[in-house]
Parts: C-alpha cells; sequence; structure tokens
C-alpha cells in the first residue's frame, strides 16, 4: 500500500511538471506581466535593469582592476560577463524563495500546475539576463575575445543554468514555503557566495592555491558561459560537474517533489 502511494505521488509530480512546461501559453505571459507591472509608467522600463547594471560595472570595473594592479583591458571583460552571471543566478535563487508564497492568490483560486508559477520566475530572469547582455556584447566590442566555434558553447551554459533553476526553484520555493526563516539564511549565503566565489577576482590570484575554486560549485556554473564566451576555452571539470550537479538535482527534485507537493497550498 506504502508503495503504491509513493508512485501515485510520483505520477502526480510528473504531471504536474509535464503540465506546467505544455502550458507554454501561460508562465511566459505571467513573466512577462511581472516585469511590466515593475515598471509601470516607466518609460525605460526594464531596461533602467540595464542602466544600473551598466553603471555599477563601469565604477566598479575600473576600481577593482586598479586594487587588484591588473591589467584593465582584460579585467573589465572578464568582470563585466561575471557580474552579470552572478545576477543572473543570484536573482535566481533569492526569487525561488518566494515563488509559492507570492503565487498563493493564484494557488488558493484557480487550479494549475505547481511547476507554472517556477517556470513563470525562471522566464523572468531569463528576459532580464539578455537585457543584461546587451552590456556584455558592447563590452565584448571594445575587448574582443579569442573568436572560434567554442563561443557558441556558451548558449549551452545559460541553457543549462536555466534547467537548474528549474529545480532549484521547486526545492526553495517548498522549503520556504513550510519555513520562512529558510529564506533570511539563503539572503545572508548568497552575499557571502559573492565573495567567496571568483566573479570580482579570478582563481589564479589564489596562487598555489587556486584549486580552492573547483570546490565552490557556483564557479563552475560561471565557467560554462565565462570559459567559452570569454576565452574560447572549455573547462572539462566544469562541464561535469554542472553535469552530476544537474542530474542530482533533478533525482532529489523529483522525490521532494512528490512527497511534499500535496501540502504547498496549505504552507502558503
Amino acid at each position: 500500500m506504502k508503495n503504491n502511494k509513493i508512485l501515485s505521488n510520483m505520477e502526480y509530480a510528473i504531471k504536474d511538471i509535464k503540465e506546467g512546461f505544455l502550458s507554454i501559453h501561460i508562465w511566459p505571459m505571467l513573466g512577462w506581466l511581472e516585469i511590466k507591472q515593475r515598471y509601470r509608467r516607466s518609460i525605460i522600463g526594464p531596461f533602467w535593469l540595464t542602466i544600473s547594471t551598466g553603471v555599477m560595472i563601469g565604477c566598479m570595473g575600473p576600481l577593482y582592476g586598479r586594487l587588484f594592479k591588473t591589467d584593465i583591458s582584460g579585467y573589465f571583460a572578464y568582470f563585466s560577463i561575471s557580474f552579470i552571471l552572478w545576477m543572473f543566478i543570484s536573482n535566481i535563487i533569492s526569487d525561488s524563495c518566494t515563488i509559492f508564497i507570492n503565487s498563493a492568490g493564484y494557488i488558493q483560486q484557480m487550479k494549475m500546475p505547481f511547476s507554472i508559477y517556477v517556470l513563470k520566475t525562471v522566464y523572468k530572469n531569463i528576459i532580464i539576463f539578455f537585457h543584461n547582455f546587451i552590456i556584455i556584447a558592447v563590452v565584448l566590442i571594445f575587448y574582443p575575445p579569442l573568436i572560434s566555434w567554442i563561443n557558441l558553447l556558451f548558449i549551452v551554459g545559460v541553457i543549462l543554468i536555466a534547467l537548474n533553476a528549474f529545480w532549484v526553484g521547486i526545492i526553495l520555493g517548498m522549503l520556504c514555503a513550510r519555513y520562512r526563516d529558510i529564506q533570511q539564511i539563503v539572503v545572508n549565503v548568497i552575499q557571502l557566495a559573492f565573495f567567496m566565489t571568483p566573479i570580482i577576482w579570478r582563481a589564479d590570484m589564489l596562487g598555489k592555491y587556486s584549486y580552492a575554486a573547483n570546490f565552490n560549485p557556483l564557479y563552475h556554473f560561471l565557467e560554462i558561459v565565462r570559459g567559452p564566451l570569454l576565452y574560447g576555452q572549455v573547462n572539462a571539470l566544469s562541464w561535469g560537474v554542472v553535469g552530476i550537479i544537474t542530474m542530482g538535482g533533478y533525482l532529489f527534485m523529483f522525490k521532494a517533489f512528490s512527497a511534499y507537493r500535496s501540502k504547498i497550498a496549505y504552507w502558503i
């Protein structure tokens, strides 16, 4: 009987995710609507994000380049790509904490797959990322990288980040709906991770301890985009680590979502 119940819960979880992905007429609309509401009555709209990010990079890049006594031409492109990727990843993580909490009105009033709210959040952050990608394009015009077909692998890297954002959204969304204190913990961990991850500094600056960066999973998610785009190189270790995290994350997500999916509506 217990095995039948577990199997039934897994079937409902898979059905929820399948219906969510197939509802492509819903979650892109909800994601874009959320961005429009944030910048309602604004002439520039979501490009304010691009402008503010560009100003921040323009100020911080030369400053940290001088502090680290490094060649500004190479460092500025590195910092720009790293910072925008970090914003993409950190915004997804922080938004994941409130996915189901902020969608309480929808969840309590209409029956839709829970995965729709996760996809909406991922889609919204992808839109914001590509708005900010304009900055990367401009920087690479002034500081061109080594051009090769490997550069195109950055697209695969972005897709992998988005795929991982889905399972992270479901796990953190459920955890923070059940235990509200976890959101504050995540916010503080993200702030700490910014300084512990090679974003404003390079891994090779650690000298003989540069290998320590490999123990930071966020470093590998940056590298699968930053490496091909900036250096035209493939870091096999980073791609392998991201692949393992992706498979492990989805296995854990399916198990947790099957067990606690039915309780989300009560937690919010």
